[in-house]
């Protein structure tokens, strides 16, 4: 088969375009074959596109004969179609189009490495390994439809809050919270990290813009092997000035809200298409809130846990407590010997002011209010057990008046995978990073 050019055609419709509007009109498409049907002189096409699908009718006698030999066509195919709108009822849509001219440019092998009929579902590895073709199904196609929606809404959402949008270093030089899980790297002579937090820069840009986000990925070297885990993961970042961690608690809810609200008002046939629409439904504010103490005697005594104060809530106590409360809600003040040495103690220094938001047996959110007295700053490093002379660069902003803050990080492949009800988080990734997968 001799390929076609593109040469002067352009697009002059997506098909989420061609409505009745246009029926009667000479219109040109472009996408790819999701399915076809050859019943001898009658052929139909399923040409699919970024935002669905459009019945291309090849019938014998109504289209020229070298349209009718030229679609001979094979699943996910490239094509253009030039043609006339239609009405149709038995087609999606209830819209056809009859072509007058087609042109091939580019086609696939026999046998496709996955399925994209839509019949069966192939492996998720498998998947993954043939991911920009895997990517097109409607499935899939739906699901990051849903994703652009929760970014526009979150930036909407914060813009009109007075929220800047800002961005940090992927390069840093200084592990950010003084763990070991981190991807070292050679900065030319020097060694450096791959980030695993924006958490020290947007502190510091707290205090020249008072309120601030960025969305953008961290890297974590876990090794975890589960369906709720990555090593490149986007995360949500926001910091805000002149606030306590009860103000972060509610802005938090507020967004969390809004964003499904959108994702309803906007999105509701992906939504329904993936079947979400009755389970990704509109969260009551404000979300319940719990103390830390309250959720271990709960899971002590209910469950039968042996959990004691100043330990980490292990899974299959949250996989317990997730079925009692399946929607969003607030875990606060929890121990001050687990958290980070930027958290700030509660007036009663056993705890912090420090919270995490759930979804069920999953954590979404951590967060809290952060020291920005610079000499308790440098006492909590040293407590840590870490040297404050590597963290040089951050304590000297707290010379320059350091406002109170507080913020928090929203992991958003996770939250993602909640909404649209996947497997797999690895399912909410264009191109996922695992510790077993690099490529591609």
């Amino acid at each position: 088969m001799t390929l076609d050019s593109l040469g002067n055609w352009r697009k002059t419709h997506f098909t989420k375009d061609i409505t009745s509007a246009l029926v009667g009109k000479e219109i040109i498409l472009g996408g790819w074959v999701r399915n076809f049907r050859d019943l001898g002189g009658l052929k139909f096409i399923s040409l699919q596109d970024k935002y669905g699908e459009r019945q291309i009718t090849i019938k014998k006698g109504v289209v020229s004969d070298d349209v009718f030999d030229k679609t001979k066509v094979g699943y996910q195919y490239c094509i253009m179609v030039k043609g006339i709108v239609k009405i149709f009822k038995k087609a999606p849509g209830g819209i056809e189009i009859i072509p007058s001219e087609v042109k091939i440019l580019n086609k696939t092998p026999e046998k496709l490495p996955i399925d994209m009929t839509g019949e069966t579902i192939s492996e998720l590895d498998l998947r993954l390994n043939n991911r920009a073709l895997d990517l097109r199904s409607l499935k899939n196609q739906a699901v990051f439809d849903i994703r652009g929606e929760m970014f526009r809404s979150i930036r909407r959402f914060l813009f009109d809050h007075d929220f800047t949008e800002v961005t940090t270093p992927k390069i840093i030089g200084t592990a950010t919270e003084g763990g070991t899980e981190l991807f070292p790297i050679m900065f030319f002579e020097r060694e450096a990290f791959l980030t695993q937090s924006a958490q020290l820069y947007k502190e510091q840009l707290s205090g020249v813009y008072e309120r601030v986000f960025e969305i953008s990925d961290c890297f974590r070297a876990e090794k975890h092997r589960t369906k709720r885990h990555l090593c490149e993961i986007l995360i949500l970042d926001v910091e805000m000035a002149f606030v306590s961690m009860d103000d972060i608690l509610t802005i938090l809810e507020k967004l969390v809200y809004n964003v499904i609200k959108d994702i309803r008002e906007h999105k509701m046939g992906p939504l329904k298409f993936i079947e979400m629409e009755n389970t990704t439904i509109l969260p009551e504010i404000p979300f319940p809130r719990f103390q830390y103490e309250e959720i271990i005697e709960l899971i002590n005594n209910k469950y039968g846990f042996n959990i004691e104060f100043g330990e980490d809530i292990s899974t299959e106590a949250y996989r317990k407590l997730g079925k009692d409360f399946p929607g969003y809600y607030y875990i606060n003040n929890w121990p001050m010997s687990i958290k980070p040495f930027y958290i700030m103690p509660s007036k009663n220094t056993k705890y912090s002011e420090s919270f995490d938001l759930q979804k069920g047996m999953l954590e979404l959110t951590s967060g809290g209010a952060r020291v920005h007295n610079k000499k308790q700053l440098m006492d909590a490093i040293e407590t840590k057990g870490l040297n404050s002379a590597s963290f040089k660069s951050h304590l000297n902003v707290f010379d320059y008046g350091m406002p109170p803050h507080a913020g928090f990080g929203l992991g958003l492949d996770r939250w993602l995978t909640m909404i649209c009800g996947l497997n797999d988080i690895r399912e909410a990734v264009m191109y996922p990073r695992t510790p077993d997968r690099l490529t591609p």
